[in-house]
């Protein structure tokens, strides 16, 4: 069963194709877009591409090719009726699988978008927000940080990787990765984003509050978290 969601991002309006495990495109997708920089000819991974609007978008800034990967059981399907809606499925495969395993050795991308499931598992699961229910970890750091270093045997030299993060994770050590296997690591842009009131008030997100594991601020009677993107290079 699936249904239609208009991507109102970057190159938008598009409509998509979602499934019932399907990963909506969210805020931090749209921040990821924004800040994206593909050369014309390039060659992307997208990893944890859920409906596949950023390789899409990829595909349209100018990648020769993108390679786009998630592990709901049918991204295929959804992945390729949504390429080939917006008339760039000649250029993006899509697999299904964790992180980078369904690739060929061979494939290196000077483009790795890294937008995986980034928050503590119980939170994920209070949340709703992830169809195939897990985050990324007990701490939401575990899944980013084996991503990042999956990522640097795919990475082309001169290459860059997008890092999304965010004050729902263990977010300090996803950045300390970032700096000991890359040389370069430059935050692009970060946004506070309102939690809705059933998660800021939720036992679940107090818990890990209290554990130091995510941060929360509060605007008003607003509780927000932060959201960043990084560019990370350079093999270290």
């Amino acid at each position: 069963m699936s249904e239609e969601f208009l991507w109102k991002g970057r190159l938008g309006p598009m409509n998509l194709q979602i499934s019932d495990t399907t990963f909506r495109p969210s805020t931090i997708s749209a921040l990821i877009a924004r800040e994206l920089r593909i050369q014309e000819g390039e060659v992307a991974i997208d990893v944890g591409c859920g409906s596949g609007v950023l390789s899409i978008i990829a595909a349209k800034l100018g990648a020769r090719h993108v390679h786009a990967i998630d592990k709901s059981p049918d991204v295929i399907e959804v992945g390729r009726a949504n390429a080939e809606a917006n008339d760039v499925a000649d250029r993006i495969t899509f697999y299904q699988g964790d992180l980078f395993e369904p690739l060929a050795d061979d494939v290196r991308a000077d483009v790795i978008i890294g937008d995986v499931s980034g928050i503590p598992d119980t939170l994920a699961d209070e949340s709703g927000w992830f169809p195939t229910r897990g985050g990324g970890g007990t701490r939401g750091s575990e899944l980013p940080i084996r991503m990042l270093e999956e990522a640097r045997r795919r990475l082309s030299a001169g290459g860059r990787l997008f890092l999304p993060t965010g004050s729902l994770q263990d977010e300090s050590s996803i950045i300390e990765a970032a700096r000991r296997l890359y040389t370069k690591v430059r935050k692009l842009t970060e946004r506070a984003i309102p939690l809705p009131s059933k998660l800021a008030t939720s036992q679940v997100l107090s818990d890990l509050v209290e554990r130091g594991v995510v941060r929360v601020s509060t605007r008003g009677s607003r509780s927000l978290w932060e959201a960043r993107v990084w560019e990370v290079s350079g093999v270290a």
